[in-house]
């Protein structure tokens, strides 16, 4: 459970990082383009990152409460 915690916050940091970076200064292709799918969000993608960035770090460290089994 741990484990999974954990690439699934890195993945989420990634997506929000990389889409963050993106759409303030244009340079690094977005990783994950699964945010383009819902179109209530087309209008605040950077919103939209930051909240993904900050989900995944709250998610990588809320797997150091699980304990491995």
């Amino acid at each position: 459970m741990k484990k999974i915690l954990e690439v699934a916050g890195f993945v989420l940091f990634v997506s929000g990082g990389s889409g963050l970076i993106h759409e303030v200064t244009g340079w690094m292709p977005k990783f994950f383009g699964f945010l383009q799918l819902l179109p209530f969000l087309r209008g605040h993608a950077i919103y939209t990152n930051i909240v993904l960035a900050v989900a995944g770090i709250a998610l990588m460290a809320s797997a150091d409460r699980f304990r491995r089994v």
